[in-house]
């Protein structure tokens, strides 16, 4: 896994990604984002900055007001990694939302998705 070739790929880039594989399957932009609210403590406002100044996923994360304290109830294979194993944080916090992300497209309910 070549992570510094993550870390430098655009959170605005993958973003759009996101939501096109959300809606493939009948889920909402607004349920991606509220992924990614529960996950890093954006909330509107502070995610778009993200978008706009286009940031990388280092720097995403780096600036994520917070890091949700059930993230550690995030398991499972995402890309052939177990989440929970995955020793680099950064690339851990990226797989953590891939995960999620796939959980949506997969129907999963959205109380299931966000641990409670």
């Amino acid at each position: 896994m070549d992570n510094s070739r993550v870390y430098r790929m655009l959170f605005s880039s993958v973003y759009p990604l996101y939501i096109q594989k959300a809606e493939k399957k009948g889920r909402t932009k607004a349920e991606v984002d509220e992924i990614i609210y529960w996950l890093t403590g954006y909330n509107t406002k502070t995610l778009q900055q993200q978008i706009d100044q286009k940031s990388d996923f280092e720097t995403f994360f780096a600036r994520a007001p917070h890091m949700n304290p059930n993230v550690s109830k995030i398991t499972g294979v995402i890309c052939g990694y177990r989440v929970e194993e995955i020793e680099d944080a950064l690339m851990q916090k990226v797989r953590y939302l891939d995960k999620m992300i796939d959980e949506l497209a997969k129907g999963k309910t959205m109380e299931k998705i966000l641990r409670k």
